[in-house]
């Protein structure tokens, strides 16, 4: 009988502690998973924020709400509603509810920041920063009657904000990226990729000023504004270069299979985004699907760049620490 006590007693130990176990894991993973997945939902909030901003560019929408940060003096101007004010009164609303999401976003990462890695919050906090900023440029488009040179910054400051999310989420990723294998050409790899990021940003500014200051129209219409349209179109060649590289260099690489899936979406997108382009400028941007396509597209190209590039790098990092463990020896 006493033999049986003591084997229950026990086994409700036991389960206790793994109980405990279990609870105390889900306290660590739990955070990890919400700040991951929210900061990817804002990710994508994000790139249809841009989508829709490029829409009302195109639609002359950008001055259909005369005001800022309100519409018409209020907060729904059914009374003056159209499709140009919708745009922009929607545009605003998403653009809203994306800054409000990224407080909490950060707000939350520094409430669990003991159950985080140390560099979460402070991302996360730049994250809201640049988001910050973004909403004063956003205003300043308005009252400024749509200066290019803050449009650009406008554009430019929201896809920084774009990979700052997603760079977030994909470092948060808790897959193993090396299976065992040492990544050896991961750092050249993760440089390639971050090269070919900071190209397409640097292109999609390009693009920026050419929608900005409707470049495209007025170097056929009057051959003003040709050098911005021409500087666009050559940034095509070595963005699409380091682009294609990466696609290269992932597949032809065994040791990075992992990385090839996002890899080859960033070959499917610059395939779409270079015939995408080629089509906009044939048909003088008369086509307004295209042209919101185009810069969506290019958006995502970038996003795509930036994942492969915080992959590889947690690559890197991940065989470095397995170098680390293999060269210390054995405590017994």
């Amino acid at each position: 009988m006493t033999d049986s006590l003591y084997s229950s007693k026990s086994s409700q130990v036991t389960e206790n502690l793994t109980s405990n176990n279990f609870e105390s894991k889900n306290q660590f993973i739990e955070p990890v998973v919400l700040i991951r997945r929210f900061a990817f939902g804002i990710a994508i909030a994000t790139w249809m924020v841009m989508a829709i901003g490029s829409a009302t560019r195109i639609m002359n929408a950008g001055l259909a709400c005369p005001d800022w940060p309100l519409c018409y003096g209020t907060i729904l101007p059914a009374e003056q509603m159209s499709l140009q004010v919708f745009l922009e009164w929607f545009h605003r609303l998403v653009a809203a509810t994306t800054g409000f999401a990224t407080i909490v976003l950060c707000g939350a990462s520094w409430y669990f920041r003991k159950s985080l890695p140390k560099w979460l919050p402070w991302a996360t906090s730049g994250s809201l920063s640049l988001v910050v900023f973004q909403g004063i440029l956003g205003g300043l488009t308005v009252t400024q009657l749509l200066r290019f040179d803050i449009v650009t910054a406008h554009l430019g400051t929201g896809l920084l904000f774009f990979s700052s999310l997603l760079a977030i989420a994909t470092a948060l990723s808790n897959d193993q990226l090396n299976n065992g294998e040492m990544l050896r050409s991961s750092p050249k790899i993760a440089w390639l990729g971050l090269s070919a990021a900071i190209l397409v940003y640097l292109q999609s500014i390009l693009g920026a000023l050419v929608a900005s200051q409707w470049a495209l129209h007025q170097c056929f219409a009057t051959q003003d504004m040709c050098i911005v349209l021409n500087a666009h179109l050559l940034g095509v060649i070595p963005a699409t270069i380091a682009s294609i590289a990466v696609v290269v260099t992932a597949w032809l690489n065994r040791a990075i299979a992992p990385l090839r899936r996002v890899a080859s979406i960033a070959g499917l997108l610059v395939i779409a985004q270079v015939a995408i382009g080629y089509g906009t400028y044939k048909l003088h941007l008369q086509v307004e699907p295209l042209t919101i396509a185009h810069q969506a597209t290019g958006s995502a190209l970038l996003g795509t760049l930036v994942c492969f590039a915080v992959l590889a790098f947690r690559a890197t990092h991940q065989a470095e620490n397995q170098e680390q463990n293999q060269a210390q020896p054995a405590v017994r």
